[in-house]
């Protein structure tokens, strides 16, 4: 093979060999990819062609990454998370042209009045605005500002430094438990009677102090928690609390929009409370429909507090 490669390699090819590399065989490859195996084959030759080097080695439809191979491994991966989110920034871009946001949020945030009071102002002041909301789960309500899929998020703090947020309300923590555990026949409980039952944990791309704090980890008395199996949204979470592996605390809000049969909601009596709030990336809080409905977040909040006044 020569010295040098006559043409760049093409980014669907370098998405097809990280494919490759993830599976080491080309069948498995390429049902992956919804191509043939032939077809995925004289892909990747054609792409060490234009490399000018050997990426892989072959054994029927095994594969062994050559030194070369595993070499361009982490360029290719950084070439194709550098085009991913040139495509989240142009998309972004796109949105704001259009007069078009894309809002968040996770849980029952949707059905808050807080946020139906947002919303309904925004598209008070701004007719011309068209908004699409997205659900999110535990692991990528912070990561979808981060990567531009979302423009803001309505969840519950705390979050971390790169995002902003407004405040919208605030109310108290419920423990949940499986409704045959014997503390879910008490009327309220403190947090040391709640010390050694498991929590439900997170996966690994949450942020850390988000769940700490939700899993009020340590304790007051120091002690850190023990925790149970992860989970990945609200229906997971409340199905492993209904099965006895382990424990959580949500908000009190839980008992109107999530009962389930198995599950009990008991108040904690030395629990913080806590809050919900419209969040945004901070380097992007200056774009127009951001702002817009920053905006009508700020409004909605003054509103309130002019009718407790």
């Amino acid at each position: 093979m020569g010295a040098s490669g006559s043409k760049e390699p093409s980014i669907h090819q370098l998405r097809l060999y990280l494919t490759l590399c993830e599976e080491l065989h080309f069948g498995r490859a390429a049902a992956r990819l919804f191509i043939t195996q032939p077809a995925l084959s004289q892909q990747i030759r054609e792409l060490e062609k234009r490399l000018g080097l050997r990426v892989v080695e072959r054994t029927g439809r095994t594969v062994t990454l050559t030194d070369a191979g595993q070499a361009l491994l982490p360029e290719a991966q950084a070439a194709i998370a550098a085009v991913d989110r040139l495509r989240r920034v142009a998309d972004a871009q796109m949105r704001q042209a259009s007069g078009r946001l894309i809002v968040g949020t996770m849980g029952a945030e949707a059905s808050m009045a807080h946020t139906r009071a947002v919303l309904g102002l925004l598209q008070e002041r701004h007719p011309g605005t068209t908004v699409q909301l997205v659900n999110l789960g535990f692991g990528d309500h912070m990561a979808a500002l981060a990567q531009q899929e979302a423009d803001v998020v309505f969840l519950r703090p705390p979050v971390t430094d790169d995002i902003e947020t407004h405040h919208l309300a605030t109310e108290p923590r419920v423990a949940c438990l499986c409704a045959d555990h014997p503390l879910a026949k008490l009327p309220q409980l403190t947090l040391a009677q709640l010390s050694g039952i498991p929590v439900v944990d997170m996966p690994a791309q949450v942020p850390r102090l988000w769940w700490d704090f939700w899993a009020v980890d340590p304790r007051p008395d120091g002690s850190r928690v023990c925790y149970g199996p992860v989970v990945t949204d609200m229906e997971s979470l409340l199905h492993t609390v209904a099965a006895g592996e382990a424990m959580c605390f949500l908000p009190a809000a839980a008992r109107e929009y999530f009962p389930r049969p198995g599950i009990r909601y008991i108040d904690v009596v030395d629990l913080t409370p806590s809050t919900s709030a419209l969040a945004w990336s901070r380097r992007r809080r200056s774009e127009p429909t951001i702002r817009a409905i920053r905006h009508a977040a700020r409004e909605a909040t003054s509103r309130d507090c002019d009718v407790v006044a």
